[in-house]
Formats: C-alpha cells, structure tokens, sequence
C-alpha cells in the first residue's frame, strides 16, 4: 500500500529519534518516496546526514538555509504529501498541532497538508498520562488526524509503563492497513485470469495463443491497489506478478477451470482476462511425433467454457466480467457473450485496431454493462486501460 506513496516523516525532539532512521529504511523499502522534515530539538539526537543517506533525499530543518541560501517552501510539502507520519512526536509539538502554534517548518507543513496526518507519540510516562497532553491528543484527534499509541516498555527515565514510541515494523503495518481500509474495494475476493492456455498434442508441442498476460497482470495488479484481496490465475507467461498477490500458475484449460471453480464460490469480483484454448487435441501422443512427409493430422474436441460455467454459478453479490476478443462483428459478439454467459461487463477489444490485442503495451477497449450500455475508449497503456476496466466495475460494485 505504501508503494509510490509520498511521504513526510517528522521527527521531533525524543530520545527515540534514533527509531526514526530504522522507521525511514522500512518506508523506502516498502516503494515509498520519503522526504524527512527535522526539527531544530530533533536534531540533538539524529543528524540529518543520517536522515538523509537513508531516504535518499535532502533533510529539511528550517524555512531558510543561509549557508546555500535555499528555501523550503512548506505549501508545497504540504502538497506533495500523501502522507504525513511523525515519529516521534514530543509533548511539545503535540501541543503545538492542537492549538495552532507555527513556529518551525514541521508545523507550518502540518497546517498546510490537505493529507492524512499520522503521529506516533514518545514521552516519559507522567507527561503522556498529563490531562494536558490527553486533553491535545483528544483535540488532534477531533481534527481527523491518527493517532499510533505508544506502547508499554521501559523509558528512558528508568520507569516503565505507557509512552515508549510504536516499533517501526509496527508503524509501517499500520500505515498500511490504515491505508487499505480506506480503500473502494477493501474487504472484497477478487479473482482475475491472464495469460495463456497450452493444449499438449505430444511431450514437445502445443495448441496455444500470442496472449501476453500483460492485460490480465495490469487488472490484477490494479485491483490490489484498490484494496482487493486478489487471486491471479495464470497460463504460462513471463510476466511477473506484485508479491502481494496469491498467484496460482497453470497451463492447460482444464487446469484454469479446476483453479476457477475452486476459487469462485469465495470470489466477491472476477475477471476472466485469460485468452483460453477452445480447442484441444482428443488424443495426446505420449512421445514425440515424427514428421511425415504425408503431413499431420489432429483430431480437436471442444475445452471446457469456463466463463459460462462460472455465469451458471454466478450468485446475485457476485460480479463477473468477460472479455471478447474479436476480428468481425465485434460489437453483435461481445453483446452476445453478455447475454448468454451472464456476465455483468464485457470488455471488448478487436485485433483491428493497430496496437490492441496480444503482446502490444496498448489497448484500445470497449466495455458494454448488462443493459447493453456501450463505453468506448481511446487507445491507451495497457496499465491506464486497467485503471479504465476498474473504474467501470466500482460503478456496479454491490
């Protein structure tokens, strides 16, 4: 969640600062973009240096730097954040965000963010439990922003109890879930097929297609984004998939219907992306066929039609989305497929279109709802067309 996310982590003046170098390695990790606002008190115990070889980015202390005579424009921060996370946060900046006091960079960044605003308090025990200190976590709290408790530990003063700082592991978990939660699609099984099939007509060959996978891969990984637990079901393909995905690998019709079928009954939301065999050989050959002068003949049999399998088993809080891939009366086709699989969207796309279709970086799509409602798109990235595909099925999402 946190990947290509930008981020500003404060730190303020607390003995557990030293965290914060541990907190930023962990957010760059996770592909956020981190920019690191330290104040005058933090900057007794981090250096920026530290800071700053860490996030891959330059340090901002102050509004003004006279040695390089360079300003640090705090709307602009503001702006650029997608996030803001501080940790530490002193009993004393915590009151400066309650009550409205910009007197340093950090805060002015703070008032003028229009992003979630996260802090993750460290103090001594009676300053976290002072109604002073509750009374301003209350009022940050009423402003919208979030609060990551302080765990019970040991302190730097020598007491245990209440106010050691949040782990970074812990920070950066809940940023993510914090994130997700306030996704479209959080909570929801989503199910996406890409790629191929092979039909094995003896050990060394196959009956498949020039699919890529790059389509099915570019919805599967969108989806995720939107807070989908998604299941990717791919034929073979280079493609590779984001880690957070529970990724199935298949090769052959058969098996992408027993991996559907086994998954659908779960599955909030699905999308058959792959481009499936029709057809395979009736009888495999266990070794290797010759070649013969007099030629090759093969005997086909139809394979099993997963989509319409899946629109049988099809409940009313289910969602499923076909493809139709065509080359001639594309439009009568595609409406075909909607009515007669019951699907609720049907993507199509036509190998006239230079650009569409397999292997290609570029597709260009047409998507019909259930009322035969027709949406036509420009030609695209294939990762935009995805972004497209999910925007038409969060408008039917039940």
């Amino acid at each position: 969640m946190l990947k290509n996310k930008n981020v500003i982590l404060g730190v303020c003046g607390s003995i557990a600062a030293y965290k914060s170098a541990f907190l930023v390695r962990l957010l760059v990790k996770a592909g956020a973009n981190v920019k690191v606002i330290l104040t005058p008190d933090g900057a007794h115990f981090i250096t920026p240096l530290t800071l700053a070889t860490l996030s891959k980015n330059p340090v901002y202390t102050q509004y003004f730097e006279e040695e390089t005579g360079v300003w640090s424009n705090h709307v602009e921060l503001g702006l650029w954040a997608d996030l803001i996370i501080i940790a530490p946060i002193s009993a004393n900046t915590l009151a400066k965000l309650a009550t409205g006091i910009c007197d340093n960079l950090l805060t002015a960044v703070y008032l003028s963010a229009k992003c979630p605003v996260y802090v993750a308090p460290a103090m001594d025990l009676d300053m976290w439990k002072h109604e002073t200190t509750q009374s301003n976590i209350d009022r940050l709290i009423g402003f919208g922003n979030i609060v990551i408790a302080p765990a019970n530990g040991e302190l730097a003063s020598g007491l245990w109890g209440e106010g050691r700082m949040a782990e970074p592991e812990e920070i950066v978990l809940f940023l993510d879930n914090s994130i997700k939660k306030s996704l479209p699609l959080f909570g929801k099984k989503v199910m996406v097929t890409a790629g191929p099939t092979y039909e094995a007509i003896d050990p060394v060959r196959f009956i498949g297609n020039h699919s890529s996978g790059k389509m099915g891969f570019a919805l599967a990984d969108e989806l995720a984004k939107l807070g989908a637990e998604v299941t990717l079901i791919a034929g073979p393909t280079a493609q590779k998939a984001d880690q957070s995905l529970k990724r199935i690998d298949v090769v052959s019709t058969q098996e992408m219907f027993d991996a559907c079928i086994a998954a659908f009954a779960e599955t909030d939301i699905t999308v058959m992306c792959a481009a499936v065999a029709d057809y395979r050989p009736k009888q495999i050959a266990t070794q290797k066929i010759k070649k013969e002068d007099s030629g090759l003949f093969l005997e086909l049999e139809k394979t099993t039609d997963i989509l319409a399998s899946l629109g049988k088993a099809k409940k009313s809080h289910q969602i499923l989305v076909g493809f139709a891939l065509e080359t001639n009366d594309e439009e009568n086709y595609a409406k075909g497929k909607l009515e007669k699989k019951n699907l609720d969207l049907v993507v199509l796309n036509s190998l006239n279109d230079k650009g569409a279709g397999f292997k290609s970086d570029t597709n260009k799509i047409t998507i019909f709802n259930k009322a035969f409602e027709r949406t036509v798109f420009e030609m695209k990235s294939k990762t935009a067309v995805a972004k497209d595909i999910c925007t038409a099925i969060l408008k039917i999402t039940k």
